[in-house]
Order: structure tokens, then sequence, then C-alpha cells
């Protein structure tokens, strides 16, 4: 159990993957972690997902803040499972490992969970990752 810290959410998703799903990603992640919603000070994702409904709910039902990053300064984030297919599409290897760890301005030994992927019954796929918040201390 972590229950001491802040964390910081990196979330990734298909288009149009409901609130529902992200949720349930999100729930499964920090359930994994032994942490609760409530130690979670914000989520973050990559700049093409400014618009994506289920992101917006979801933060706005959490009451999270939600911050989003050009593909250039997640690029610039080392992270452990960087994908080629994840730069094809999103012009950088990672969204939700590297969104975590630029948001709670953290380095690699700060990322408590890793690219934890969740599909749902809807057949979208939601990625979470979970970072330490450095940011208060």
């Amino acid at each position: 159990m972590r229950l001491g810290i802040r964390l910081t959410l990196g979330l990734g998703c298909d288009r149009g993957t409901p609130p529902e799903t992200l949720a349930q990603a999100v729930d499964q992640a920090l359930a994994r972690l032994g942490c609760l919603p409530s130690q979670v000070s914000g989520a973050a994702s990559i700049d093409l997902k400014a618009d994506e409904q289920g992101l917006l709910r979801l933060a706005e039902q959490r009451g999270w803040p939600l911050q989003f990053y050009s593909a250039a300064a997640l690029a610039a984030v080392a992270v452990p499972n960087p994908s080629e297919t994840v730069r094809r599409y999103t012009g950088t290897p990672s969204v939700s490992e590297a969104a975590a760890l630029l948001l709670g301005q953290g380095e690699l030994g700060d990322l408590l969970l890793e690219k934890f992927k969740h599909q749902g019954a809807d057949g979208r796929n939601a990625t979470v990752s979970v970072a330490r918040d450095r940011r208060e201390e």
C-alpha cells in the first residue's frame, strides 16, 4: 500500500472511449498499487486527445485537473516502454508513461505502474500509467 503519496496519471485511449471504460482502467491500475483515487492529484495525456470526451468527463467526474502535452514534450521524457506503433500515430513513443512523469515532474524511478492496458466490454482500449507526484515535495 502506498497510501501516503500523491499520484499523477498518464492516460491514453482509442478515439471514442467512454468515461466508464477509462474509469475501469484507472481503478484497476490504482488497485494494483494498493492506492485510492483520492491520492490522484491530476491526470495528463497528449494534446491530440484534448477534445476526447471520455477523458474530459472522467477528469470532471473525479475532480482531477487534466493537462495535455505536445508530442515533442512527451518524446523528450525517458520511459521504459517506448512504442514505435504509438510514435507512428502520435509522433511520440509514449503517451501514458511520459505524461504521468511529465505532470508529476518525476524521473524514470518515479513511475510506479508502467503502461497498464485495459480493453472495455465496448472493445475500446485505454492505457494508464501512474507516477509519484514530486511537485509538492
